[in-house]
């Protein structure tokens, strides 16, 4: 599973928990739907911070709480990746 995948993953999963469609999610967090979208969709692999930021507040957490999952503390970078 690449990187990014694990941000959709983790959306996916809350949104699943919650009963909260990325619809409701992109309104809750001020997050553009285009965005979350691409989010999602695996468009954005790399979104920024601060989206994911006003992601976590959405789901009433912190952006500690929010990345603060198994499968992303497993990850393991290769050494080819790029930074």
């Amino acid at each position: 599973m690449d990187y990014y995948e694990l941000y959709i993953q983790r959306i996916r999963s809350l949104c699943n928990e919650r009963g909260i469609s990325i619809n409701k999610l992109a309104t809750m967090s001020n997050v553009k739907q285009s965005t979350l979208d691409n989010i999602v969709r695996g468009l954005t692999k790399n979104p920024r911070v601060k989206t994911l930021h006003k992601i976590s507040i959405a789901f009433n957490m912190t952006l500690a709480e929010f990345l603060d999952f198994n499968d992303l503390n497993q990850y393991s970078f290769d050494d080819n990746d790029e930074d």
